[in-house]
């Protein structure tokens, strides 16, 4: 007597439609990670407390005082637009202890490194000429009183630090200007 066994081919048919379904799923998977690449990219400077409550501007007016202090720390710009920056320096302090600028970074430059080279490049208002192309922009180091006003662009879309660079002040003179597509 012959027997013929179905029982593997059973088997076959439920373990093909297993794999079908776990198919599906990382397929799923695969679509929502592709998706969430696609996704709009997060907001530059997001990660920044504060930054909601910001305006876009292209006028930016700072001051500096003898607590080496800026009155304000965070601006939004358009990246690619003229912004035009209005510094003053409103301490009472002779400029030989205190003065101040407004020294606006490339992105990716760090800080520390920057405000370190600086202390000695007192020929060129501590702004360094070894790292010139470091800086977008800068105002001229200002006595007590003293106003000065430039115009910049930032190129790209990002996080700009921007900086005084009078010896010492880098640490607590410090912001950020957020540029937004």
């Amino acid at each position: 007597m012959k027997r013929v066994i179905l029982v593997p081919a059973a088997l076959i048919f439920l373990a093909a439609c297993g794999n079908n379904e776990s198919a599906n799923k990382t397929s799923t998977a695969t679509d929502t990670a592709a998706s969430a690449a696609t996704a709009a990219p997060e907001k530059p400077g997001a990660d920044i407390p504060g930054i909601d409550s910001v305006q876009v501007t292209d006028a930016i007016v700072l001051t500096g005082n003898d607590d080496t202090k800026y009155d304000k720390t965070l601006f939004k710009v358009k990246a690619g637009k003229q912004v035009s920056l209005d510094f003053k320096n409103v301490g009472k302090m002779p400029a030989t202890a205190m003065s101040h600028n407004v020294v606006i970074l490339q992105q990716g430059i760090d800080v520390n490194a920057f405000g370190q080279a600086a202390i000695a490049a007192t020929a060129t208002e501590h702004i360094p000429a070894s790292m010139a192309d470091a800086v977008i922009a800068h105002t001229k180091l200002l006595g007590p009183g003293q106003s000065d006003k430039i115009t910049f662009t930032l190129p790209d879309v990002g996080v700009y630090d921007f900086i005084c660079t009078f010896p010492g002040h880098y640490a607590t003179m410090k912001g950020k200007i957020v540029a937004e597509p």
